[in-house]
């Protein structure tokens, strides 16, 4: 109906069909001739590409293309595509006037005169950068949660299982599996609150101060300069602490009501690498002996702090001495996917 407004005039149905191309500024229209050299330019065109009309007339539109699909013939497996089967789908990066990058969803088609003869081609492009972006980030997401949750499931069947291997009874068991986990979710909520990324030694020491009801305790002592910690670190001192904590309460200076903890880490310059020293030391507690079989924490401190460096442990008589000498580049390392032993 609308056309047959325009039957008396082929001026005013050009006009009218003008306005709709310069109108739709969302959208690059971009028609060439057979041999690929643009005849019409739109102002979706203009603002998507940056290039003005009257420089890119008669230019081939290949420019628009990327080196890498003009050497796999990508624009003309379009135009074949266009005369074979009515259009050829475009999904890819297209390139601007400036040389930047973007991704566009569009088509080709081919233009007919009224005998049916082909006279050329339309492209017809919008630019989804951005949804490309959210795709990619979702990917990102998704395949980092994965390897969060199988990280994750990892930990706490080796906590479960090393945890009943060890402990004298059911009830024993239920509340080591129950402390262990409970200490490894702290320090995830720690993580989650810094999107996943790092926290301070400090703040895993005092998280796990206030988890055994230690932080208004002189004798809990900690002290250190701001070191940063990736996620797989932070989880590990949460288990490694939580351990040490627990076996001081049971068997080490904390069982005695005149010991104490002390904690303490430093930085170094050592040649290119920059090292971490911390120090567990117990004082006034009982006097140590040597176990005769390694537990749970035994495992989990060698097994865990020796992949970021090298670990000595000393059951000396006056009390248990932990130190780690540790790469700090490997400490604040922040990918995860790899699986925490």
């Amino acid at each position: 109906m609308i056309m047959k407004l325009f039957s008396s005039s082929s001026r005013s149905r050009e006009r009218f069909l003008e306005a709709i191309l310069q109108s739709a500024i969302e959208y690059a229209i971009i028609s060439m001739d057979l041999d690929g050299l643009v005849t019409t330019w739109n102002e979706g065109a203009r603002r998507l590409l940056g290039w003005e009309e009257a420089e890119i007339i008669g230019k081939p539109a290949a420019v628009i293309f990327t080196q890498e699909d003009l050497q796999a013939g990508i624009v003309q497996r379009e135009m074949a595509a266009a005369l074979a089967e009515g259009h050829g789908n475009d999904e890819r990066w297209h390139v601007r006037k400036d040389g930047s990058r973007f991704w566009a969803s569009g088509q080709m088609m081919a233009l007919t005169s009224d005998d049916g003869e082909v006279e050329g081609f339309v492209k017809i492009l919008r630019d989804r950068t951005e949804q490309r972006e959210n795709e990619e980030r979702q990917r990102v997401l998704m395949h980092e949660l994965s390897h969060r949750m199988k990280n994750t499931l990892t930990v706490v069947q080796a906590i479960t299982s090393q945890s009943f291997r060890n402990a004298g009874s059911m009830e024993d068991a239920e509340q080591a599996i129950s402390a262990r986990i409970n200490a490894y979710s702290k320090a995830h909520d720690i993580l989650l609150q810094q999107n996943w990324l790092s926290t301070t030694m400090a703040t895993i020491v005092e998280a796990t101060a206030v988890n055994l009801g230690l932080e208004t305790s002189g004798r809990f002592k900690a002290s250190g300069p701001a070191v940063e910690l990736g996620p797989q670190a932070a989880l590990c001192f949460s288990l490694v602490l939580h351990e040490l904590v627990t076996n001081a309460h049971k068997y080490g200076a904390l069982s005695a009501d005149t010991g104490t903890v002390e904690i303490d880490w430093s930085v170094r310059d050592e040649a290119s690498d920059k090292r971490l020293n911390f120090n567990w030391q117990e004082v006034g507690g009982p006097a140590v002996e040597a176990p005769t079989k390694k537990g749970f924490g035994s495992r989990l401190i060698s097994s865990s702090l020796s992949a970021f460096g090298e670990v000595a442990v000393d059951f000396a008589t006056t009390g248990l001495v932990l130190r780690l000498d540790a790469s700090l580049q490997k400490l604040q390392y922040k990918n995860y996917s790899d699986t925490e032993e």
